[in-house]
């Protein structure tokens, strides 16, 4: 057997019962057009990726029930099938990509770019998007060449399962054919339901996980399955008359062009707010070809969106490249309406070209002719990755040692330091002419404080919350001689790069209790709407509580962005209170300025000790930090200020004693965040006596 093809935006065929269903094509070109209207010009979210999940749902659980009915399942074959349409447009929107970011990206993107280019081409994107916590939304210079094959990358696992649940089905049902429909249905119900359930679950939880997580996802395909087994009873229906067609079609379009206007698709994906656009596509389908001279499918099935639906899928493929370039060409975070519409009809012209000369040349071959085209040039993508890869592993392999003679980091900014022989020279940054920065631009997205040490992490169930929860043991066999809980998100983490080396020093043990976008408090200050974060500080109280440490660390202060934004949140000060009546002592440390840029990237375009590369201190930092003006700190809470060991009396600079301060936007790069530890020693000596 041969079963159709996947969905929109991915190639594929109808497989509907009886009739081809113009339509679809018309809504995949619709669903394609707000994804790239959305990216380009909005940047938010649209909904357009669901509704391609519930078409490859409906189109290939129908293609593969019509298989059972005719004798079963040809599992190998659908598998050849479908990568013989897929890998040429992907292999070459790969290639190319490999091609332009080796010269047009900045350094720091090299090492990303290239891991995610494999990870896509393996169909496993997704995960490496929610395994680094992208933000999809984000469609800055930073945001990665390739990060929208994640949706791709999640087709590509369905149709290596669909085939195999189908034909299971199939073998269960063998003695009654006419049972098939029956046990499908049951079965695309179960599947379904577990994963919605499992969606709205993790989208309240972990909403960046829930977004690229496979099985968050898995329920819209199998809402389209289920619309493929019972679209032809649903159409014959007598209340379905030309006019209910009609409100069904434009109900269908007008939901699903509102769904990103309405919905903070983002933040809100997938969960229960996902059936907002796949509900609106099912009514779509449903409506078919209404007969009505106003319906919906008269513009679905014209011929302006058939010919946009025949390239959706090349066209997705290129448009987010095309952007996120451009992006770094012109350095904003935005396009103009101009810049915007040069981006979609560039787009659109290598759409066209690759539907012209990649994709129906080689759809015109046989599946194994195809197949092996395909295969060739994917060898060509890894190939090009491979050598890509070791340039880029080259360039990243300073190693230095934090404080060292020529990598002071923050040890420059001591008062009194000097380099050796060169007593007269700027201290934070000489003598950058003659020493390579560290870590190397390259490098940059890597230096963080997880690569660092000995972490020991895995989940932590708490009252009914699971969290990470990490340690890092000191050297040797004997017992620690005291225990530091650090709870928060990346911006405390950013700092046990900081603590390590004096806890290794005097045999200290690290306990990591961690949750992005969550910093320690009684609520959840990033986003209030996010109980998971609230739920988890909870949790974290509880086990501090319980486990007894010397001391915690912990953030002071949050959001030091330009215009004085940084804030002592109320809710941090209640958390310290908490630690107070249970004993424990809080260390809170400064937050670090979080620069409008990427830094790595700013240094690659302006140069080293660029101007336009720092910040001004007294636009980030008050004078006095905002805790000190806070009457009800408890006694048991000690601060660590910051400021003074990453910015200069009225500069803070993005690179300190041949040292990057900054690995893209608001993170420290461990290298410098280890040469801040003498600070955190001086404080733990003075303050607490150790």
């Amino acid at each position: 057997m041969t079963s159709p093809g996947g969905a929109g935006p991915a190639r594929t065929e109808t497989a509907t019962r009886s009739r081809f269903r113009p339509e679809l094509q018309g809504l995949r070109a619709l669903a394609v057009v707000l994804v790239v209207v959305y990216h380009v010009w909005v940047g938010r979210v649209s909904g357009g990726v669901d509704v391609f999940f519930l078409i490859t749902g409906f189109l290939i659980v129908g293609g593969l029930y019509r298989a059972g009915l005719r004798g079963g399942v040809d599992v190998l074959a659908t598998w050849k099938r479908q990568l013989s349409r897929l890998l040429p447009a992907i292999t070459v929107v790969l290639a190319a990509g490999i091609a332009a970011g080796a010269f047009l990206l900045p350094e720091s993107r090299w090492i990303p770019t290239v891991r995610e280019t494999v990870a896509s081409l393996l169909f496993v994107q997704n995960w490496e998007l929610a395994a680094n916590a992208v933000d999809y939304a984000a469609r800055n210079d930073a945001a990665s060449i390739v990060q929208h094959f994640w949706s791709l990358s999640i087709q590509g696992q369905f149709y290596l399962v669909a085939p195999l649940l189908v034909a299971g089905v199939v073998i269960a049902s063998q003695r009654d054919r006419a049972d098939l429909h029956t046990r499908l249905t049951g079965t695309l119900l179960v599947v379904g339901g577990a994963s919605l359930a499992y969606s709205v679950y993790l989208t309240v939880v972990n909403q960046p996980l829930a977004y690229f997580h496979s099985l968050t996802r898995v329920w819209e395909f199998a809402l389209g399955g289920l619309l493929a087994l019972w679209i032809s009873r649903i159409e014959g229906r007598p209340e379905l008359t030309a006019g209910a067609r009609m409100a069904l079609g434009w109900l269908g379009v007008l939901a699903l062009v509102s769904c990103g206007v309405l919905l903070q698709v983002d933040r809100a994906f997938p969960g229960w707010a996902a059936l907002w656009p796949t509900v609106a596509a099912a009514l779509v389908i449903v409506a078919g070809r209404s007969g009505h001279p106003l319906g919906a499918d008269r513009l679905l099935a014209g011929p302006l969106l058939r010919s946009i639906g025949d390239l959706s899928f090349p066209l997705y493929l290129w448009h987010w490249p095309i952007l996120v370039l451009a992006l770094v060409y012109t350095g904003d975070e935005r396009l103009s309406l101009g810049a915007g519409a040069v981006v979609i009809g560039v787009s659109f012209v290598l759409a066209w070209l690759t539907h012209r000369f990649v994709e129906r040349p080689i759809a015109a071959l046989d599946v194994r002719h195809s197949l092996r085209t395909g295969l060739a040039l994917a060898l060509v993508v890894l190939v090009g990755a491979a050598g890509w890869f070791g340039v880029a592993t080259a360039r990243a392999s300073v190693q230095v040692e934090a404080g060292s003679p020529t990598h002071p980091g923050a040890a420059a900014l001591a008062p009194g330091f000097e380099y050796a022989g060169l007593a007269d020279t700027d201290p934070a940054t000489a003598p950058a002419a003659e020493v390579d920065l560290a870590p190397s631009l390259v490098g940059a997205p890597d230096d963080w404080s997880y690569h660092r040490g000995t972490w020991d992490c895995g989940p932590l169930q708490r009252d009914g919350v699971e969290m990470q929860f990490c340690t890092i043991p000191p050297p040797g066999d004997a017992p620690p001689e005291r225990r530091i809980v650090v709870i928060g998100d990346s911006h405390i983490q950013q700092y046990v790069a900081s603590l390590m080396p004096v806890a290794a020093q005097r045999h200290w043990e690290i306990i990591g209790m961690f949750r992005g976008a969550c910093p320690f408090s009684t609520g959840s200050e990033t986003d209030p709407a996010d109980e998971g974060c609230t739920a988890f500080n909870a949790a974290a109280a509880a086990e501090t509580a319980e486990l007894r440490p010397d001391a915690l660390l912990t953030l002071a202060t949050r959001d030091v962005r330009p215009g004085l934004t940084e804030s002592t949140p109320h809710g941090f000060v209640d958390a310290w209170w908490r630690m107070h009546d249970a004993g424990v002592p809080v260390v809170a440390v400064r937050d670090n300025p979080r620069p409008p840029f990427f830094v790595p990237e700013c240094i690659s375009t302006q140069g080293r000790h660029a101007e336009g590369c720092a910040l001004d201190r007294h636009d980030v930092y008050p004078t006095l930090p905002p805790y000190a003006a806070l009457p009800d700190v408890p006694p048991n809470v000690s601060f660590i200020d910051t400021a003074p060991a990453i910015c200069e009396q009225d500069r803070c600079p993005a690179e300190i004693g041949n040292v990057l301060v900054y690995m893209d936007d608001n993170h420290l790069t461990a290298t410098y965040a280890e040469t801040m530890a003498p600070v955190f020693a001086d404080h733990f000596e003075s303050r607490l006596g150790w």
